[in-house]
């Protein structure tokens, strides 16, 4: 048995949570097209016959603007501490920038081995990738260097294959057939705010959380309150929507996908509370789940 954390960090929207559940093969993130998805650590467990790989998706790395941004940044800084191996996870098809340069400094900081993962290779040619991996090994010495295209599945098995040869330790961590460490609430609310992503417009992802109020289970059905919190009225009403039809959309998606995952009849209520500045109060943070660490 070989097994161990393997950590994936990289700036905001860069394919990470896309990646993360190609490798484990169903859906343990949430995905969207808005920066910032990720929020909490999500550990992802692949297994396989003598292999076990912990991989932790956190959020992306970027410039603070409050309590919240402090928060994720935490997050990401201690998964590179406290992990056997570092994933550096980039957007190939975008130009090396500060962003990128930023985190490639906190990596020399650390001696572990980290691997490139130049993801969405298939919107590029050849040599075009060729040119990008020269860039960044000018500016650290990677143990290696593998493109994949997260979306496509391309090369996704080569990377497995390329972190197994560094896996440190020989115990499971987790049963064989478990898939994250996340527990079912935590799951269902990040269901219902990717569904509040899909069907809203980039300033509105930023600004929510959503927390499961509760949860009944019943012989054949769960019955499910979910409360989506922004902090802005103004918010509140673009969730709504005219005559509630974006909520109720938002509602519809949720609960099919909640089915799916609970494979049981879904009885789902959202609604929509308003509490200013919450990402920047203590209480709030806590209550929704962003903890800091030890």
């Amino acid at each position: 048995m070989k097994s161990g954390f393997v950590s994936l960090v990289g700036r905001p929207n860069v394919g990470k949570s896309t990646l993360l559940n190609q490798i484990i093969g169903k859906k343990v993130a949430i995905t969207s097209n808005k920066p910032q998805t990720t929020r909490n650590m999500i550990q992802g467990i692949y297994n396989e016959e003598g292999f076990q790989i912990v991989f932790v998706d956190t959020p992306g790395i970027h410039k603070p603007s409050h309590k919240l941004g402090n928060y994720l940044n935490r997050q990401a800084y201690y998964s590179i501490n406290d992990v056997d191996i570092i994933l550096f996870l980039v957007d190939a098809s975008e130009t090396l920038g500060g962003g990128d340069q930023y985190i490639i400094k906190k990596l020399k900081e650390i001696e572990k081995p980290v691997i490139l993962v130049m993801n969405k290779i298939d919107k590029f040619s050849k040599e075009a990738l060729l040119e990008k991996m020269n860039k960044y090994k000018d500016l650290y010495p990677f143990h290696e260097i593998v493109p994949v295209s997260a979306l496509k599945n391309d090369n996704v098995k080569t990377l497995i294959s390329v972190i197994k040869n560094y896996l440190p330790d020989s115990i499971a961590y987790y049963d064989s057939n478990q898939i994250t460490n996340k527990p079912y609430e935590f799951t269902i609310a990040e269901i219902v705010r990717e569904k509040v992503f899909e069907l809203t417009e980039q300033e509105v992802p930023h600004s929510l959380t959503c927390v499961v109020e509760s949860i009944e289970q019943r012989k054949e059905s769960y019955h499910i309150h979910v409360a989506i919190i922004v902090d802005r009225e103004s918010l509140k009403k673009i969730i709504i929507g005219s005559r509630g039809n974006k909520i109720k959309e938002i509602g519809i998606r949720a609960r099919k996908e909640l089915e799916t995952l609970l494979n049981k009849k879904v009885y789902l209520e959202t609604f929509v509370k308003t509490i200013p500045k919450w990402r920047d109060k203590e209480k709030y943070l806590m209550e929704f789940g962003f903890r800091d660490f030890e």
